[in-house]
């Protein structure tokens, strides 16, 4: 099936990629509590057309010392809170908010997604997470995270329900006839009525079905079991992929699953993060990076990559000039990430140090460090090569690196003809080009 010839771009808009940007001068080190630095980055990302702006989370501080002392990403934001004031002060940008399944429950994020979508009119998307920490078992009374798969049936019979209490009214329900006295025609009230394994819930939801249908279901599924969930429930979908090989991989799998399952490939939007470093000349690039690395004692570094390989080994204890092994324990955590980092790292014969750096600069996503031009270059060939249908932009630091990418990079992919200049719809599903869901409770002629 033949797809846009423009990508689509998201922007990553919480801390920065690199933990330690923040003691950059140039960098507000107080910015994850400041409304007033992110309506700037908003704005930004808006003036630049980009799809929408994503805010990552966890119900949770992740860290422990000594990472804990030196990492941003402690004093941010919830979401959806963020999300529902930005809507007030942006137009046409998307909103994508992360609200975990496992700790939350259907009938809250059905009323959260469908308020902000209203609030923004119709601009709302659902970042579709089942947690991976055990800091977050314990601050919802449990001593330990559901089980992998587990977690991943919860959170498909949670947005099966989440649909279902979106779609308790019709999209002509509420008439609000002051002359009659009318406000809701009841014929048009679809009651739940849902008993599952995991929940049951009568509805109907306190809120009218949503501008968009439904908020964009956005997903990160790389595992077995991530795969199959994006494939069957995911519109845009969020990867890590460090080489182009392993985006073509991923890029034909999802999709191919998505086939089988009667989905058209242009409603499965595949997004994965990129990381550019951007700089006039290839060396100011590169000084850009160094002066970050600047920044990182190396306890943060072994605590961030402990992390990310998920916290199944100790990175103090090891031999960094030693290879990395081809595999590690399993992990509960982010079983995805951390074959995606060791297959790269196996791909490269990385030693444990030169992985511990390339975790803390990219956490495992594309990482263009380079001209304009090179970055260009690297996004439309891994656009081009069915590798992406566009990019989670994740600038290293805020607001420059944002600032660079939209000065510099955005007018390159403009010349090449794969980014637009203005947007084309009033809502996020219109300006991703994704379909407008029917109401499943209503007979279609």
């Amino acid at each position: 099936m033949r797809r846009s010839d423009e990508m689509k771009l998201g922007l990553m808009i919480l801390g920065g990629s690199h933990d330690t940007a923040w003691r950059d001068p140039n960098v507000p080190a107080d910015g994850g509590l400041d409304i007033h630095h992110f309506t700037r980055l908003a704005t930004l990302a808006e003036s630049a057309a980009f799809h929408f702006i994503f805010c990552p989370d966890s119900p949770s501080v992740v860290d422990q010392d000594p990472t804990i002392i030196a990492r941003v990403g402690r004093d941010g934001f919830e979401p959806i809170t963020l999300l529902s004031a930005l809507s007030s002060r942006t137009q046409k940008i998307g909103l994508v908010g992360t609200a975990t399944t496992t700790y939350h429950q259907p009938y809250h994020l059905a009323r959260m997604f469908a308020s902000l979508d209203y609030l923004s009119q119709g601009r709302a998307a659902w970042n579709i997470v089942t947690s991976g920490y055990k800091s977050e078992a314990e601050n919802f009374g449990q001593i330990d995270l559901p089980d992998h798969d587990t977690r991943y049936a919860r959170a498909r019979e949670f947005v099966k329900v989440v649909k279902g209490l979106w779609d308790t009214w019709e999209d002509d329900a509420f008439v609000r006839d002051e002359k009659s006295g009318i406000f809701v025609d009841t014929a048009k009230m679809h009651l739940l009525n849902y008993r599952g394994d995991y929940f049951s819930i009568r509805g109907p939801l306190n809120i009218a079905r949503p501008p968009q249908g439904y908020p964009v279901l956005v997903q990160a599924g790389a595992s077995d079991a991530g795969v199959s969930f994006a494939a069957e429930l995911g519109e845009v979908v969020f990867t890590a992929q460090p080489s182009l090989e392993s985006g073509i991989h991923y890029y034909a799998t999802l999709k191919e699953k998505a086939r089988a399952l009667g989905r058209k490939d242009d409603q499965v939007l595949i997004m994965p993060g990129i990381v550019p470093i951007v700089g006039k000349t290839k060396e100011e690039a590169f000084q850009k990076l160094e002066q970050l690395h600047s920044y990182t004692h190396q306890d943060v570094l072994t605590g961030v990559a402990d992390r990310w390989l998920g916290l199944v080994t100790n990175l103090r204890s090891v031999d960094l000039d030693s290879f990395v092994p081809e595999t590690l324990p399993q992990t509960n955590l982010f079983q995805s990430r951390q074959k995606v980092l060791l297959d790269f790292a196996a791909r490269n014969k990385f030693t444990w140090k030169q992985l511990i750096q390339f975790i803390a600069d990219s956490k495992g996503h594309l990482m263009v460090v380079g001209t304009p031009d090179q970055i260009a270059n690297a996004m439309v060939d891994t656009f081009e090569q069915r590798a992406a249908d566009g990019f989670n932009v994740c600038p290293a630091a805020f607001p420059g690196g944002l600032t660079d990418f939209v000065e510099l990079v955005v007018p390159e992919l403009r010349r090449r003809g794969k980014f637009r200049s203005a947007y084309s719809g009033h809502t996020l599903r219109q300006n991703l080009g994704l379909e407008r869901p029917l109401n499943q409770f209503v007979k279609q002629m």
